[in-house]
């Protein structure tokens, strides 16, 4: 029986960028932007706020770019502050090039087994899908999946009891599946 698990998002990640004011290292994004237009040219800007201090900082979403060539419904959601708009820039790859910025979430996913029913099976199909880009080490995804410890978790893999196509030592944001035998 094939298990789906969901790693899901459950608020925006920190910002990692050294603040000018009190030299912070992360900052929090709280779905503000600022629109600038300059005749036929606009500028938009995500602001998010330092954790210690709560000084602004301006993430550039768009640049000196001509209205027309902007979407209607990105300027309304822009304007509107939209909340997953916020996510989707913040996960988007040229945004985080173009302001250097990384993504801390530590604390801001969760994993959905879909409950604790599968525990008690000898094999264990599993099939792990990313609601978003979020980092994670696929050895805490499967400890806490079959409510084990990580140590156990890579006791595991170590001695072959879980494989996978992807390489489970290191951290992954994509799909993938794996079989667990007990």
């Amino acid at each position: 029986m094939l298990n789906n698990w969901v790693v899901m998002p459950t608020c925006l990640p920190l910002v990692l960028r050294r603040c000018h004011t009190c030299a912070s290292e992360s900052f929090r994004a709280g779905g503000k932007f600022r629109v600038n237009a300059h005749h036929k040219l606009i500028d938009a800007w995500l602001l998010v706020l330092c954790t210690s201090c709560g000084d602004t900082a301006k993430l550039t979403v768009l640049e000196r770019v001509n209205v027309r060539s902007v979407r209607p419904e990105m300027l309304d959601r822009l304007h509107d502050n939209d909340l997953r708009l916020t996510a989707e820039l913040l996960q988007d790859p040229v945004v985080q090039r173009r302001n250097r910025i990384a993504l801390d979430w530590g604390d801001a996913w969760r994993l959905d087994t879909g409950g604790s029913d599968h525990l008690d099976y000898e094999v264990l199909d599993v099939s792990v899908r990313f609601a978003a880009r979020i980092p994670a080490r696929p050895v805490r995804l499967i400890a806490e999946g079959c409510g084990l410890s990580r140590a156990e978790g890579e006791r595991l893999i170590a001695e072959g009891r879980v494989v996978a196509a992807v390489r489970l030592s290191g951290q992954l944001s994509g799909d993938f599946t794996f079989p667990v035998k007990r």
